[in-house]
């Protein structure tokens, strides 16, 4: 039997992709920041996400979109202080934009300064799809070791910030903000380092002031003349 090999040199999530490039460029020029929270499972995005809610409550509004294999326990916490819809996934390891799209169809389709999109939580899987999110942030905690980035390249590779969890937690753990920091610069030399402790609010301003800076930038970008960018 006579064998043929064909090389098909496409990337197969190609239609992925320029499907979520279509959806990023809907939402930023009505104003919204799309930003994906990734990080393994208990680093803090559910008890972060109540506190940005919290500090920006009456001056701007967002929506989360939140991502799970089972349960809507997350979105229960978060629905008593902003418009919230569960993305469960029963059992897949990482979201994918229809599955989002699918979840702005339940909200509405809200036009809020930002939707955060809670992803699974795994520092491998969600670090290869785009879910049509101008900023992805990955998130550490205290509590599960400074050595992730060198361990989980591609998902801080990927990502334009870095948020330190559970600062509370530092003097009780054998942690270096130094020494992720630079793990974390060796693969990404840009990556803004930002750390917080979200139950007694230290650091929350920051984060939320990042986020105001990128909102600005997003403005900028989609609103200024299409020949001065």
């Amino acid at each position: 039997m006579n064998q043929r090999t064909i090389v098909v040199q496409r990337d197969v999530q190609a239609d992925q992709k320029a499907d979520a490039a279509t959806e990023r460029e809907r939402l930023g020029r009505r104003g919204t920041l799309v930003v994906n929270l990734l990080s393994s499972p208990g680093a803090g995005k559910t008890t972060l996400l109540e506190a940005t809610a919290r500090h920006f409550a009456g001056r701007r509004s967002m929506a989360v979109l939140v991502g799970d294999l089972e349960t809507d326990r997350d979105a229960k916490r978060l629905s008593p202080l902003v418009p919230v819809a569960q993305l469960t996934t029963g059992g897949a390891c990482h979201l994918e934009l229809s599955l989002v799209q699918r979840g702005l169809k339940a909200l509405g389709d809200p036009e809020v300064d930002f939707l955060f999109i809670e992803n699974v939580g795994n520092l491998v899987c969600p670090a290869s799809h785009d879910l049509a999110e101008h900023l992805r942030v990955v998130l550490i905690s205290t509590t599960e070791g400074d050595d992730k980035p060198g361990k989980y390249p591609k998902m801080f590779r990927t990502s334009q910030a870095m948020v330190i969890t559970k600062l509370d937690l530092l003097p009780h753990v054998p942690f270096s903000v130094k020494a992720v920091t630079e793990d974390a610069h060796r693969i990404q030399p840009h990556l803004k380092v930002l750390a917080n402790c979200a139950l007694d609010g230290s650091g929350i301003a920051s984060w939320c002031d990042f986020l105001e800076e990128q909102h600005q930038q997003q403005l900028a970008t989609y609103h200024e003349p299409a020949g001065n960018r």
